[in-house]
């Protein structure tokens, strides 16, 4: 049974200041939990509501089965902890782990995502998930972007921010080292070479940013090119998200 005050503990992992004090993030919703019980992370706790399991006997036992702690709260209770205006009645607690870059992690990758300037969490949320579509395993983030514990980048990365690793507080300084190592720094950019005959066979880092401000002038100095997307219509922009998947597309094929 969940005290009062371990309920309000995990309420507070709501806020970004208490989930980097703390190192924990809670995750909501079936999928997304069970991705996380089934990834390398650690499982503080599952909370569920009575509801929940009543109606979802096969998952609670697979969860019973894994040895992870699981308490079930009133749904007014579990309302505290939730970030959704319609919770699916399951969420879960989980250590953020802590991912050091070594060159050596990322020796067999043809192409690294690195993203700077990103604010929008359901931007952030849906980049990883393309890019675990697209088979990208090694992620840089740079110290000027959104939490990635935010509970909207956890839901609308569905999961894939289990299935890859993210590596935090970049600094541009790295890139000139990937570079010494046949890693060309790509940078997308409206001004940009057309990535339609865009032809490289160097390993690649791909740069991604949010499409309002771009990257930031240290990164984007140290770029060796920038490619862009061919504009056919009258839209404005493609947001970083939607970007992401089509170049990722194109340079993965």
């Amino acid at each position: 049974m969940i005290s009062k005050k371990e309920l309000q503990y995990y309420s507070s992992l709501l806020t970004k200041k208490n989930r980097q004090a703390e190192n924990k993030f809670i995750v909501e919703g079936k999928k997304a939990v069970l991705e996380g019980l089934n990834s390398s992370y650690k499982c503080e706790v599952v909370i569920v509501t009575n509801k929940f399991s009543e109606e979802n006997d096969d998952t609670i036992a697979g969860i019973v089965n894994m040895k992870k702690k699981i308490e079930t709260l009133k749904q007014k209770d579990f309302l505290k902890i939730a970030d959704t205006e319609t919770p699916q009645g399951i969420a879960a607690v989980f250590v953020k782990p802590k991912q050091s870059f070594s060159q050596a992690s990322i020796s067999d990758d043809k192409i690294i995502v690195m993203l700077d300037n990103i604010s929008d969490p359901g931007n952030l949320g849906t980049i990883f998930r393309n890019c675990d579509w697209f088979g990208i395993k090694n992620i840089l983030l740079s110290e000027n972007i959104v939490d990635y514990t935010n509970p909207k980048v956890i839901r609308s990365s569905m999961g894939s921010v289990f299935h890859v690793n993210l590596f935090e507080d970049v600094k541009p300084n790295l890139l000139n080292d990937l570079k010494g190592k046949n890693f060309e720094i790509i940078c997308a950019d409206t001004e940009g070479e057309n990535v339609f005959t865009y032809r490289s066979d160097k390993k690649k880092i791909l740069i991604l940013s949010s499409e309002s401000h771009g990257p930031s002038k240290e990164i984007e100095k140290i770029s060796d090119k920038k490619i862009r997307i061919p504009k056919i219509g009258s839209a404005e922009s493609l947001n970083v998200a939607s970007a992401s998947a089509v170049l990722l597309a194109l340079l993965t094929k």
